[in-house]
């Protein structure tokens, strides 16, 4: 029997989804990759450049141009028993799926249209935590900072701990909010039907992106990151604009390290090369993936200017009032507590934002001029 692993990347042709299947293609070669993505918000481009930006020879595995519930999982997935689905023991199964990664979503956190957010991010998503669970295939799976809203810690300006979320301020971070609670349902009928019976908890981690940024955004228009979007602007010879008085906080998370993570979550180890750390089956449950510090807009601009060389003086930043649309259901200011990913996961981030800010900046100024 092959060794060769396969891996589900749902969303596989987005920013984060594409970053993830060259990072795996790259950690275990000659695995099997098989994108799922209806390209309305993807790009298949997206995976040339990102295999390209690893030095890896092109993508050559599967891509499947439907919605993600729009596909035979079954099929996909093999009969009970995936490689280790079960934490704490379990069905072993042939080991052809090792993982499945479900970055598919809606992610404009404008759209105000909730029953169809509901169902693409809330509803559909439940029917892919049984079909993993039922066989037994670790999943790891996407959700996001906005579900805690504005808590009590923004105000404070302190860290998002993970029982701070519940709160969230739009209709994009209920749903993730409602994705998390279908995973906690799931988990639950999984243990009541085992109950007995060896085979522990679902192999099922979902993921509290925060503000994702780094190479591959660029077709993600106006949900690209602000790193990217004022990195566009002073690229254009415009001035870098920011909500007054750009003490606004994010915690602004490179996209590496949130692949890094996401491969943890899956137990594939932390890390490459000489640094890399030996595979650990993690605590299945929720975590945050941010870099664990904040960055302001101010901040971001002057890392940009490092990377841009563009002085104060030469395009002052222009500062504007933050329009009542906007300020209904804006954060301020986030920060993720990352204690319990270090202890669930065994990651940290590596990323020092004001640093990979402005390599970034200088990666794009360097596309610019080629």
């Amino acid at each position: 029997m092959s060794d060769t692993k396969t891996y589900i990347v749902t969303g596989g042709a987005g920013f984060v989804g594409s970053n993830l299947c060259a990072a795996l293609a790259k950690r275990e070669a000659g695995c099997h990759l098989i994108v799922i993505d209806d390209l309305s918000l993807g790009s298949v481009a997206n995976l040339v450049e990102a295999f390209a930006r690893q030095g890896l020879p092109p993508f050559n595995g599967e891509v499947i141009a439907r919605p993600f519930w729009d596909v035979p999982w079954g099929e996909l997935l093999g009969g009970v028993g995936g490689t280790r689905g079960g934490v704490g023991g379990g069905v072993e199964g042939d080991g052809r799926v090792g993982a499945v990664f479900h970055e598919a979503a809606i992610t404009d956190t404008t759209v105000m249209d909730e029953p169809l957010m509901m169902r693409v991010n809330a509803e559909k998503s439940e029917m892919l935590m049984r079909s993993c669970a039922e066989r037994r295939v670790p999943l790891v799976y996407a959700s996001s900072a906005a579900t805690y809203g504005t808590p009590a810690q923004a105000r404070e300006r302190r860290p998002f701990p993970l029982s701070a979320a519940g709160s969230p301020s739009n209709v994009y971070g209920f749903s993730k909010w409602i994705m998390e609670r279908n995973h906690e349902r799931v988990a639950r009928d999984f243990a009541a039907a085992r109950r007995g019976e060896s085979g522990g908890v679902p192999w099922i981690v979902g993921l509290r992106y925060f503000n994702v940024f780094g190479p591959g955004e660029s077709r993600k228009g106006k949900m690209a990151s602000m790193v990217y979007q004022l990195a566009q602007q002073m690229l254009r010879g415009e001035r870098p604009r920011v909500f007054v008085d750009g003490s606004q906080a994010r915690d602004q998370v490179h996209v590496d390290d949130v692949v890094g993570c996401t491969l943890a979550a899956a137990g594939l180890g932390v890390g490459t090369g000489e640094k890399a750390t030996a595979p650990r089956d993690p605590e299945p449950g929720v975590y945050n993936v941010g870099s664990g510090v904040t960055t302001s807009f101010n901040q971001i601009v002057a890392a940009l200017r490092v990377g841009l060389k563009i002085s104060e003086a030469e395009r002052p930043t222009e500062y504007f009032e933050m329009p009542a649309s906007v300020r209904a259901f804006y954060q301020d200011y986030t920060c993720a507590d990352v204690s319990q990913t270090r202890a669930g996961l065994g990651w940290s981030p590596a990323c020092k934002p004001e640093l990979v800010i402005a390599e970034y900046a200088k990666r794009m100024l360097e596309e610019l001029k080629a």
